[in-house]
C-alpha cells in the first residue's frame, strides 16, 4: 500500500482507470447519437492513461498546463487513429471531433480533479484515499447515469424512427431533426387509432383512487400502531410488513379464481379493490414510523384541552405529518401506476386498459415497434416528472421517520 501511494504510482493507476472508463463511455454515447461503429480499445486506454497518468506527477507542472497537455495528447491519439477509441474510415468530421472533445475534456477534468494534491513522491494515507474516493465517486455518477439514461435514449429515439428506418440501420438511434412534426407520428397514431388517451384517463383515476383509498385506512392504522396499547400490536406491528413481502404471483391464481367468480375481473372496480391491498401494508409500515418520531407531548396537551382522539389526529397530528403523506402518497401513486401483473390478469376489455395494460396489447409483430417504444415514453414521462417535482418532499418525509422525536 505504501507503494501505491507514490505520486507517479497513483496517477498511473488512476489514469489508466480513467480512461478505460471514459472510453467506454465516450464510445457508447457517440455510437448512440450517429449511429455509426465506435469501438473502445482497452489496451490503448489503458497505456495511454497510465503515461499519462505518470506523466501528470511531474513536478514544476502546474494543474492548468497539465490539463492542456493531456487534453492535446488524447485529442491527438484520437484524430490520427491510434488512441483509445477506433474511428472507421466512413466516420464524418463532426462524430470524430465529438469523439475528440468528449475524451479528451472529459479525461482532462476527471483526471485532473483526481489527482490534483498527490505529490511526486510519497503521499500520506489522507490524500492517496482522497484521490480515489474521487475517482469511485465519479465511476458510480458515471456508471449509474448511464444505466439509467441508456434504455430512456433508446427507447425515446426508437419512438420517433419509422419501421423502415430501423429496418434500415437498427443501430442508428439519433435522431432526424430535418423530418420536423414527422417525428411525432407514432405518438400521434397512439392517442388516434390505440384509444391512448382512455389509457391515461384510466391509470390516473385509478392511481388516484388508490392513494385516497390507501390513506384512509393506512393513517388510522398506523396511528393505532403508533400511539395506542391494545393486544397483539407487537405482532400486528411486524406482520404489516411481512404481508407487503408476499410475492404477488404466489396470489395472482387466487385472486384470479375469485374475481372470475364474483363478476370482479375485467372492471375498473374489481381494480380498485385489489389494488388499496397491495399497497396498504407498505404505507402502514411507513407512516407507523414517523407517528412514533412525533412528540407525544403535543397530542397530550391537545387531549387535555378537550379535544377528542380523533381531533387530535385531524387538527395536530396530520398538519404535522404533512411531509410523511406526502412521500406515501406518491410512492403509492407510483405503484397504482406502474402495475403491471394484476391489470394484465384482470383486464380483457381495451376500455378498461391501464396505461400498462395498453402497451402490453402494443407488443406485438403487426403493430410497429415505434408505437410500443412511443406508449413507454408517455408511461414513464409523466411519473418521472411527478417524481422528480415532489422528490424534496418524499426524502424528507421518508427521512424524517428514521429519527425518533
Amino acid at each position: 500500500m505504501s507503494v501505491l501511494r507514490r505520486g507517479d504510482i497513483a496517477g498511473g493507476l488512476l489514469g489508466a482507470a480513467w480512461m478505460i472508463t471514459l472510453a467506454i463511455t465516450v464510445a457508447v454515447a457517440v455510437a448512440f447519437v450517429i449511429g455509426d461503429a465506435v469501438r473502445p480499445h482497452l489496451g490503448a486506454a489503458l497505456l495511454f492513461g497510465a503515461v499519462i497518468g505518470v506523466g501528470t506527477s511531474a513536478p514544476r507542472i502546474g494543474p492548468g498546463t497539465m490539463r492542456i497537455l493531456v487534453a492535446v495528447a488524447v485529442a491527438a491519439t484520437v484524430l490520427f487513429g491510434v488512441g483509445p477509441i477506433r474511428l472507421g474510415p466512413e466516420t464524418g468530421l463532426w462524430a470524430r471531433l465529438l469523439v475528440t472533445v468528449g475524451l479528451a475534456g472529459g479525461f482532462a477534468v476527471a483526471l485532473g480533479a483526481t489527482v490534483q494534491d498527490l505529490e511526486p513522491g510519497p503521499n500520506d494515507r489522507h490524500v492517496f484515499e482522497t484521490a480515489v474516493i474521487r475517482f469511485l465517486t465519479g465511476f458510480g455518477a458515471i456508471f449509474f447515469t448511464a444505466i439509467v439514461a441508456i434504455p430512456f435514449w433508446v427507447m425515446l429515439m426508437t419512438s420517433f424512427k419509422s419501421r423502415a428506418e430501423q429496418v434500415a440501420n437498427p443501430l442508428d438511434f439519433g435522431i432526424d431533426l430535418s423530418k420536423g412534426w414527422a417525428l411525432f407520428d407514432s405518438y400521434y397514431e397512439l392517442f388516434t387509432q390505440f384509444d391512448f388517451g382512455l389509457y391515461l384517463l384510466n391509470s390516473a383515476f385509478i392511481s388516484v383512487v388508490t392513494v385516497l383509498v390507501t390513506l384512509a385506512f393506512a393513517i388510522p392504522g398506523a396511528y393505532a400502531v403508533a400511539r395506542l396499547r391494545f393486544r397483539g400490536q407487537r405482532a400486528f406491528s411486524r406482520g404489516i410488513l411481512l404481508i407487503y413481502m408476499v410475492p404477488m404471483i404466489v396470489l395472482a391464481l387466487p385472486i384470479y379464481i375469485a374475481f372470475s367468480m364474483t363478476g370482479l375481473r375485467n372492471s375498473i372496480f374489481g381494480i380498485l379493490l385489489i389494488y388499496p391491498v397491495t399497497t396498504v401494508p407498505v404505507a402502514l409500515y411507513m407512516l407507523q414510523g414517523y407517528f412514533r418520531g412525533l412528540p407525544a407531548e403535543v397530542e397530550e396537551a391537545g387531549l387535555m384541552d378537550g379535544l377528542s382522539r380523533l381531533q387530535v389526529i385531524w387538527k395536530i397530528t396530520l398538519p404535522l405529518s404533512l411531509p410523511a403523506l406526502a412521500s406515501v402518497s406518491l410512492y403509492v401513486f407510483m405503484i397504482a401506476w406502474n402495475e403491471f401483473l394484476l391489470a394484465f390478469m384482470l383486464l380483457d376489455d381495451p376500455s378498461k386498459f391501464t396505461l400498462t395494460r395498453g402497451i402490453a396489447a402494443l407488443n406485438s409483430s403487426e403493430i410497429p415497434r415505434q408505437h410500443l417504444m412511443a406508449g413507454s415514453v408517455i408511461a414513464t414521462v409523466p411519473i418521472m416528472a411527478l417524481f422528480l417535482g415532489l422528490e424534496r418532499f418524499m426524502t424528507k418525509g421518508l427521512a424524517a421517520g428514521s429519527v425518533k422525536g
